[in-house]
């Protein structure tokens, strides 16, 4: 059965064989731009956005789903603006019944009408890709060129690198088949074969505070291309990007000729665990989270009746070694611990650095030059406010601040975190960094995560004593990142090896415009699902491909 032509799939079918062939070269490419360049976008584009934006404020958001009745209000920007949106709120009855009601006729639309429909979607948030930054940026505390790159166009990356793993999953192999057995002197025996792709069921999207569009698309745009309604449940700090993410959504699918209420907001009241409530529905079949690991291992556990996907915490490494770029190096990892303030879940914690000290092209320098070094490269980057806030942004939350306070109190302090104005929003709360001298010996502290911007100078007896506190913890408590630098290749060998053995991402000798907590879509996987720090990897065949079953039928020609 071959599906019939769509005008939105041949709209934008260069793109999707772009992106498909993007997933097989992991090479560079992206889609969509990301800088915010009016050379680029256009003069009025900021502009624009920054008024839709702001025209949402204090109002009630126009959503026309099922809850629209009720409103919630949850959010405070970390930027000290207020916010004060307020959204529909449903209960799960209502959301899951709607959600069901939804299904057949997507489901019977096919993987071509599908895919064609949500790269659409896409195209419709890159058309208001300012006004979705300006939603990052002050609900999460990002300064606005991240919002704009991270919440914007490398989230738009990363869902079509979904929508491209999916449609190729969905189209292995062919819709219908001739089968013909032979029967000895009989007539051969012939049937037709057709397979169904058919959506697991209603999906549920649980967004978090720090990154609320990059985290949430690529399970947002698997789910809902391979056939199943998604519930968008966001952080209640940070519902603004996903709300716009569905409002926009929903005009396209409308537009396209399917029920809107294919996509829907689940925004929860305070203290409602509407999450929770909604990950236990019988119908609820896929769970996407990112956050504690608290809450995503009691998914795991209890939800079940469903296929659940989790981003939670890790320990994210570096071994220092050796280097012959001392400078580039102490740039490269101080820029990764203040970018955003250390609150990604792939920034550097736990830096094992030998207490001897290490080679370098300026020489041998001791631990404390080591640390050092890495500190006085955060202090010149945060040291004018003006300049260091565009890095830093604002603290998400208060329990950032909770974990500075309590971090005082352990180890020998290479560098303090500082209080900082804002010179654009005097209410914004934000903290430098601050890095904490530790010995091998002070597992209980560097054994667990302090999100934040928090890492630790730890010294071990040697790279060999690094290279077993990598494999101990990482292996223990999981990690998203690790990073390594040494001039010698059997060290790098040996800490791949490592690497590959407790499933952890690596990065090599960093000096210069990459970083070990940013990662490319289409070339690098985020997560790999071979540690405690996530169960799925973003993205790859497994993360799509259980998303859907197939279905045959078989007829006698």
């Amino acid at each position: 059965m071959t599906e019939t032509p769509h005008p939105l799939y041949d709209r934008h079918a260069d793109t999707l064989n772009r992106a498909l062939t993007a997933i097989t070269e992991r090479g560079y490419w992206s889609a969509y731009p990301e800088s915010p360049s009016p050379r680029v976008y256009g003069e009025t584009a900021a502009a624009d956005g920054k008024a839709a934006f702001e025209a949402y404020l204090g109002g009630d958001f126009p959503l026309d789903q099922p809850g629209a009745g009720a409103r919630v209000a949850t959010e405070a920007s970390p930027f000290g603006v207020e916010l004060a949106v307020r959204y529909p709120h449903a209960g799960p009855g209502e959301l899951i019944d709607a959600a069901s009601a939804a299904l057949p006729a997507w489901r019977d639309a096919g993987p071509q009408v599908r895919v064609g429909v949500c790269l659409e979607i896409l195209d419709r948030l890159h058309k208001h890709i300012f006004e979705l930054a300006n939603a990052v940026q002050f609900t999460s505390g990002q300064a606005f060129v991240m919002a704009f790159q991270a919440g914007g166009a490398h989230a738009l990356d990363r869902a079509l690198e979904a929508l491209a793993y999916a449609y190729a999953e969905m189209t292995r192999h062919p819709g219908t088949a001739g089968w013909e057995k032979s029967a000895g002197k009989g007539d051969p025996l012939r049937m037709t074969k057709t397979f169904h792709v058919v959506p697991r069921g209603v999906a549920l999207v649980i967004g978090c505070n720090t990154f609320p569009t990059w985290n949430s698309y690529p399970g947002l745009f698997a789910s809902l291309v391979t056939g199943n309604p998604v519930l968008v449940k966001p952080h209640p700090r940070a519902v603004l990007p996903l709300a716009i993410t569905v409002k926009y959504a929903r005009e396209v699918l409308a537009e396209a000729g399917f029920d809107s209420n294919l996509i829907m907001l689940a925004a929860e009241a305070p203290g409602e665990k509407l999450a929770s409530d909604l990950a236990l529905h019988r119908a609820v079949k896929i769970v996407d989270f990112t956050g504690s690991t608290e809450y995503g291992d009691w998914l795991e556990t209890h939800a079940r009746q469903a296929s659940v996907y989790t981003e939670k915490a890790g320990l994210n490494t570096v071994v220092i070694d050796s280097t012959d770029d001392f400078a580039g190096m102490c740039r490269n990892l101080g820029f990764t611990l203040t970018l955003y303030s250390g609150q990604m879940c792939t920034t550097s914690q736990n830096i094992l650095i030998p207490a001897g000290g290490i080679e370098t092209d300026q020489g041998h320098k001791s631990f404390d030059e080591v640390a050092g070094g890495i500190a006085a490269a955060v202090g010149k980057l945060t040291a004018d406010p003006a300049r260091g806030v565009e890095l830093t942004g604002a603290i998400v939350n208060d329990g950032v601040l909770e974990r500075l306070a309590e971090v005082t109190k352990v180890g020998e302090p290479v560098l303090e975190s500082r209080a900082v104005t804002h010179p654009s929003y005097a209410d914004a709360v934000v903290r430098t960094p601050t890095i904490v001298k530790l010995t091998a010996d002070d597992a209980e502290t560097y054994g667990r995560e302090w999100f934040g911007p928090i890492s630790f100078a730890i010294a071990t007896d040697s790279t060999a004593h690094s290279l077993e506190l990598l494999r101990r913890t990482v292996g223990e408590k999981g990690a998203l990142t690790a990073g390594v630098y040494s001039t010698d290749e059997a060290v790098l060998d040996a800490t791949e090896a490592v690497a590959v053995e407790v499933g952890v991402h690596l990065s090599c000798n960093l000096t210069g415009g990459v970083f070990v907590n940013q990662s490319a879509a289409f070339s690098d996987f985020h997560g790999s699902g071979a540690n405690a720090a996530a169960n799925a990897a973003l993205t790859d065949g497994a993360y799509v491909a259980n998303r859907f079953r197939i279905v045959q039928s078989r007829r006698h020609v």
